[in-house]
């Protein structure tokens, strides 16, 4: 199947500080390395912007860094939390318009969540719904560490509850190799294949994601995903 298919996809972790990002500037760059039009969406920063500066970096800058990030906190806390501090609800409305802009004007879209998949942006309102608002297969990472195995399981039970599909699970050494946990994360990729009906794809320490089997496995067999609403 022709790259030209990749899809706009939605990734999200099995927490905070396991690799998402990482994870997404390195897709939006092999897409474009293979001549796609794709460019990186963070709807919701907090805390600092490292996160939409390392995904407008990686889009070449083909969008200002308010479309990249068009919703930022400054508290470091889940959206919820930030709005509440800093007593100001986030841009809903922005964040919509922002996202089907994109998809009008870019080949691909690839959205990056904040923490986990059920992080609360509003009372009513998590980022496991933006993803099923906008009809966006899932792409998992968890760090590959001693516990991945239930956040994984967890997280693939609940996208697959919303009727959503999972495209892949990444299991990211976020972190150098500690022998204590060495045969955690030696088997958890093993188990996971045996456990799910998803692709798992094993990204070593700080190995770059263009040169990963998974970035090329992703070029060459993604469907196409059109969003809805």
């Amino acid at each position: 199947m022709p790259a030209t298919v990749l899809p706009r996809l939605f990734i999200t972790g099995t927490d905070t500080h396991v690799g998402k990002t990482y994870v997404a500037a390195g897709l939006v760059r092999a897409a474009r390395a293979a001549g796609l039009d794709c460019v990186g969406f963070k709807p919701i920063c907090c805390g600092d912007r490292d996160d939409a500066d390392l995904l407008h970096a990686a889009s070449d800058s083909a969008l200002p860094l308010n479309e990249v990030n068009p919703v930022w906190f400054r508290a470091p806390a889940a959206p919820y939390a930030a709005s509440m501090i800093e007593n100001r609800q986030p841009d809903l409305a922005l964040i919509e318009e922002t996202f089907h802009r994109l998809c009008a004007r870019h080949q691909s879209v690839i959205v990056e969540g904040a923490g986990g998949w059920r992080v609360p942006i509003t009372r009513e309102l998590a980022f496991s719904d933006l993803a099923a608002r906008w009809n966006l297969p899932v792409l998992v990472v968890a760090a590959n560490r001693l516990g991945a195995l239930n956040h994984t399981l967890l997280t693939i039970e609940s996208i697959q509850r919303a009727g959503l599909s999972s495209l892949a699970v990444i299991l990211n050494e976020s972190s150098p190799p500690d022998p204590e946990t060495a045969p955690a994360t030696a088997t958890n990729a093993a188990i996971l294949e045996s456990l799910l009906q998803v692709p798992v794809f094993a990204l070593g320490y700080n190995a770059p994601l263009t040169e990963s089997a998974f970035a090329h496995w992703l070029l060459k067999n993604s469907a196409p995903a059109v969003p809805e609403g």
